[in-house]
């Protein structure tokens, strides 16, 4: 995948949802936001990534001091602002080489992940903005296959730290399988637990229980954007277990 391009392309989009808006009008999906709230968090997120490639730093960057985190009041000027912010973070990449280590919430990863890392957070973003202003929201089925499989790349880490329960018990197991043609096995994900922690593959199996849909909605469906009711996703076997994935997993 480009994720350059994919990064760029999607920042767009989310941008254009903001031209006809009313700033104020709260976003379902993210309490206690509202639309202006949403786009501040997105365009500062994207230079702050942007600068601590850029200084290759090895530490955190507060985002309150991020350079021009804040943007104009004219609502053009914002969106070339969001547009540019995103821009900076492709330059700063290309500019201090993908694969040079610099800090992330993970630890130490190759600049070049914050590529991706931003490009699944502005999508997820864009259907809280497209679910505030009633706008249909469609994503491509590999990016949405990708983001699933990012996020699964966090949970490992992420899951179960601070003595927090796993979002997985004892022998129970996850299967996700996305429908949409053409994705292979990168459509398809088994979870589990292996001594204590959470593990992931991209194979076919059974599971405790299975989730099975188009790549987008079951991309929404572990963000918990969308409850699984309200989507074409069909569920096998133990539905506790999904919703205590749901549960005990970091948005």
């Amino acid at each position: 995948m480009d994720y350059p391009s994919a990064y760029l392309d999607q920042t767009r989009a989310f941008g254009d949802l903001f031209r006809n808006a009313d700033q104020s009008t709260p976003v379902p999906t993210c309490p206690g936001w509202n639309l202006g709230q949403l786009f501040r968090h997105v365009g500062r997120g994207d230079r702050w990534a942007a600068q601590i490639v850029r200084d290759r730093l090895d530490s955190f960057l507060d985002p309150r001091s991020v350079e021009e985190g804040k943007p104009p009041a004219d609502l053009d000027g914002a969106i070339t602002w969001l547009h540019g912010g995103a821009q900076r973070l492709v330059d700063a990449v290309e500019q201090t080489g993908a694969q040079t280590p610099v800090w992330t919430f993970l630890g130490q990863r190759p600049a070049g992940w914050w590529i991706r890392r931003r490009l699944h957070e502005v999508a997820v973003h864009r259907a809280d903005a497209a679910v505030a202003v009633g706008s249909d929201f469609t994503l491509e089925p590999d990016i949405a296959a990708d983001g699933i499989s990012e996020f699964l790349e966090r949970i490992v880490v992420q899951a179960g730290g601070d003595g927090a329960a796993p979002p997985l018990e004892g022998s129970d197991t996850l299967h996700v399988h996305a429908t949409d043609p053409g994705l292979g096995a990168a459509g398809e994900w088994t979870i589990a637990v292996d001594n204590g922690r959470i593990s992931w593959s991209h194979q076919h199996g059974k599971a405790t229980v299975a989730l099975r849909g188009r790549a987008a909605e079951l991309l929404l469906a572990m963000a918990r954007r969308v409850p699984v009711a309200d989507t074409g996703i069909e569920v096998f076997g133990d539905d506790a277990v999904w919703r205590n994935w749901l549960d005990r997993t970091p948005l």
